[in-house]
Formats: C-alpha cells, sequence, structure tokens
C-alpha cells in the first residue's frame, strides 16, 4: 500500500484544501471536534482559501491539492 493511502493526517488535510476551494464551509469539518484529524481539516482548508484570497484559480488551486497527494 503507498505512504499517502495510509496517512490519514495527510489525507485529511488535502481534504480540506479541497473543500476549500470548491466554497464549502469550515463548518462543514466532517470529523469530531478536539481531535487531530479535525485539526489537519481545518489547516488544509484555511490555507485552500487562503491561497483563493490570494489570488490562485481555481484550476491553480486543483494543481496544488494535486501535488500535495502525491508529494507526500
Amino acid at each position: 500500500m503507498k505512504k499517502h493511502k495510509r496517512d490519514l493526517e495527510h489525507r485529511s488535510y488535502v481534504k480540506g484544501y479541497q473543500s476549500a476551494i470548491q466554497g464549502r464551509s469550515l463548518s462543514l469539518c466532517p470529523y469530531q471536534e478536539n481531535t487531530t484529524m479535525a485539526y489537519q481539516w481545518c489547516r488544509g482548508w484555511r490555507e485552500g482559501r487562503e491561497d483563493g484570497w490570494s489570488g490562485y484559480n481555481t484550476a491553480a488551486c486543483q494543481h496544488k491539492a494535486g501535488n500535495l497527494i502525491l508529494n507526500h
């Protein structure tokens, strides 16, 4: 099995990032509050939001999200 499949925290981060670039709300975090998974998801969501505010277009954000998956 590939490492990125096993690293659940990283996958949570990437899912949060993808949710942000799709315009989803932070309140839609699928993990229980005060857990490591929720923290990583929110971290990814915030970075995705920040990239959007910094002027990245949707295609650039999706490319970055793809690289987050591949490079871990």
